[in-house]
Parts: C-alpha cells; sequence; structure tokens
C-alpha cells in the first residue's frame, strides 16, 4: 500500500502536531515496513528530518507549484498523489486536499481538537473562520474522521454534524524514548548543559491562555513559604506570556519560574528537540503540572506517565481519559488546589511513587505497537 501524509507540520512544526505527524509516519514505517510512505512536504526543511528506506519525500516541482507552496498543498497536490499512486491519503492536522474526493484515492483526516469552535474569542476572527471552512471540508469529505479524544469525537459530532459511526476514536502515543530510563550520568549531563535546577517542577505547553500557566504561577505564590522549588517552563508564547511575567514580577517570583525556552543554549541547541532529551527532563522533575482548561487530547500528560512522572492535571475536557486513575485532579480555575497536589506529590513520597507505578500501568495502554496497529486498522477499513 502507498500511504501519503501532508507532512507539513512533520517537517516545519516544533510543537503538538508536528510532534504527532512525525511519532505517526515514524511507528507505522518502523512497524510495517512493507508499505511505502511518501511526505507530501510543500517547502524543504532543515528544522526535522524523516529518513526510512520506505519513507519518500515529496516536494512541489514546476514553476507554478513552486511559486505557489499553499495552492499545490491545499489542492494541487492531486496530481503528485496520482503519480505516485498514492492509495490512501492521511491529513494528520485538520484538512485534507481540495476535491480529493474526485480523484478515487481515499482520505482519512485527523481532528485533534474544535478549540476554536469552543474558544473563538481566543483567536484571530480570520483564523477562526478559516479554520471552520477547512475542519468542516474535511470532516465532510474525508472517508474516515480520526478524533483523537472521545471529548474531540462529541465536539465533531456536535458542531459539525457528522455522522458518529463515521468518526472513530485513536488515542495516541508517544515517542518510545520517554519509556527509556535515563541513567544518572545522561540526566547530569543534560542538567549541566541546559541549567536545570537540582529538583523542580515541570510545564511544558505553549504559554497561552487555556493551558493555564498564570494559575500555576498563582500556586507557587501561595506556597513561597513553604516549598523553595521552582518551576520550569519548556514553552513559548505572546501576550498571554507577557501578562504571566508580570504577575511574576509583581509578586517577586522571578527566581521560582525559569522560561527554559528562552535560553540561548536552548533556543539554537538542535539536540534540545531530541525525545530522548524531553524524557530525561521529565524523569528528572518532581511532577508534572498541566492543569489546562481545554484539551484535545494533552500529549504532555501521557510523555510524563510513560516517563513515571506525576502529573497534577485538570478534572474537566479529555484530560481524565489520558490520565485514568493516575493523575492527580485539580479545578482548573483553583490555584490552591494546584498548589495542595504539589506539597502533596513532594512531601509524600509514598504517594508520589504510587502515583509513578499507576502512571507506567496506565500508559501501558497506549503503547507504540498498540497505537501503530490501531491506525493501521482506520487505513484498511476505509480501502
Amino acid at each position: 500500500m502507498n500511504i501519503g501524509y501532508d507532512a507539513k507540520r512533520a517537517f516545519h512544526n516544533s510543537t503538538g502536531l508536528g510532534y504527532y505527524s512525525r511519532t505517526l509516519v515514524g511507528l507505522l514505517s518502523k512497524q510495517y515496513p512493507e508499505h511505502q510512505y511518501y511526505l507530501f512536504n510543500p517547502k524543504p526543511s532543515s528544522k526535522f528530518r524523516l529518513e526510512g528506506d520506505n519513507l519518500h519525500e515529496v516536494v512541489p516541482h514546476g514553476f507554478l507549484n513552486t511559486l505557489f507552496r499553499s495552492a499545490w498543498r491545499s489542492s494541487w497536490v492531486k496530481e503528485d498523489l496520482k503519480k505516485n499512486k498514492i492509495d490512501l491519503y492521511h491529513g494528520p492536522s485538520h484538512e485534507i486536499p481540495l476535491g480529493i474526493q474526485n480523484t478515487g484515492i481515499k482520505s482519512v483526516v485527523t481532528i485533534h481538537d474544535l478549540i476554536h469552535e469552543r474558544f473563538p474569542e481566543q483567536y484571530n476572527p480570520v483564523d477562526v473562520k478559516i479554520y471552520n471552512r477547512k475542519f468542516r471540508y474535511a470532516c465532510k469529505h474525508a472517508d474516515k474522521v480520526i478524533a483523537i479524544s472521545e471529548q474531540t469525537k462529541r465536539d465533531i459530532i456536535e458542531f459539525y454534524k457528522t455522522p458518529e459511526e463515521k468518526v472513530v476514536v485513536c488515542y495516541q502515543s508517544c515517542d518510545p524514548a520517554f519509556s527509556v530510563t535515563a541513567s544518572a550520568e545522561e540526566k547530569k549531563r543534560i542538567a549541566l548543559k541546559y541549567g536545570l535546577p537540582p529538583e523542580f517542577f515541570l510545564y511544558v505547553g505553549s504559554v497561552i491562555e487555556r493551558k493555564n500557566l498564570l494559575n500555576i504561577c498563582k500556586a507557587f505564590f501561595l506556597l513561597r513559604d513553604e516549598l523553595d522549588i521552582p518551576l520550569v517552563v519548556i514553552g513559548d508564547g505572546g501576550k498571554y506570556k507577557q501578562l504571566v511575567k508580570d504577575f511574576i514580577r509583581q509578586h517577586a517570583l522571578e527566581k521560582r519560574i525559569i522560561f527554559l525556552s528562552e535560553r540561548e543554549t536552548v533556543r539554537i541547541d538542535a539536540e534540545f528537540r531530541s525525545p530522548a532529551v524531553f524524557a530525561a527532563i521529565y524523569q528528572s522533575a518532581i511532577a508534572m503540572i498541566y492543569p489546562s482548561f481545554f484539551e484535545g487530547f494533552g500529549a504532555p500528560v501521557l510523555e510524563a506517565l510513560w516517563s513515571r512522572l506525576p502529573v497534577i492535571t485538570s478534572n474537566v475536557s479529555c484530560l481524565p481519559e489520558v490520565g485514568g486513575d493516575a493523575a492527580y485532579y485539580v479545578d482548573p480555575s483553583q490555584a490552591e488546589e494546584i498548589a495542595a497536589g504539589m506539597k502533596k506529590i513532594y512531601n509524600d513520597p509514598q504517594f508520589a511513587e504510587t502515583m509513578r507505578q499507576k502512571g507506567w500501568q496506565h500508559a501501558l495502554r497506549s503503547t507504540p505497537e498498540i497505537y501503530a496497529a490501531n491506525m493501521m486498522d482506520i487505513y484498511k477499513s476505509v480501502l
């Protein structure tokens, strides 16, 4: 089988959508080497590399395709799909080429979330209209719609009236590196290279309002006289990040909140983007704090569970799906509950160890092998 992918984000995106695409293609190409995987990339990239005997990168050729790369990706790519005899096309980030349903090529699309529908005020109004059009089109014309959680499936059915039988939930996994225990020497090397403190809590994610870093900082302020442990933040943002920084400055928390992604050694270092480095950082932390107000999935929670790292997360949205019985759940609007979770995990080693063990057992339900097999079953179901 020749399987094609929209690979823009796989090659260019360092956040969740890019990670999803790279992990998916990497797992499938290794677990099912009998198939050929074609990565349709609108522009060459040196940021990420995907290599393998059965992986084939396809970029635009010809004057018009090269000049109008966006049009090639969103529509004209159909000619290249035909040339490469693609049997199935997967849009791993919410969209499929216009008119693909008229080519005879089957297609599936992954919808990660409909946050722009639930919280349109957090987006540029023009972006909301664009997302709405692309997502609706994909859900209408793809042969199968993949939701990454039951929450997202419910939203697809509610907002787009997509027939329930057309939507299938496929929980994602994470890079196998997160299940590998880093040696003490490796963790020490990474701590020295990136300037990590001896003990720290961890936040991983974009610094945007929905992900709720401000209430984490408020929890640190509440604990200012009880826990002298910093928070390491991996992620970046814009206006909301500045709001968070204003709170940090006004409450003298500069030494307790470390924006690791701002450091020059991190920003210019290619190794930092590797799953093995992230896994070692997770395994060096006390707990992951991820009290998001809404998620399509919440990949850092699963990564933390795989890393045997206790997780404090929200009792809303899909996060209880991801954390199962292994996470410490809080009301994301209550900084006091976040603070209580931090104290409990730090001061009760036995409780923390129980969380690690439960987390590992829960993570085993989403092994890379199970994930790849479920995805391949979906592919075969539409052919």
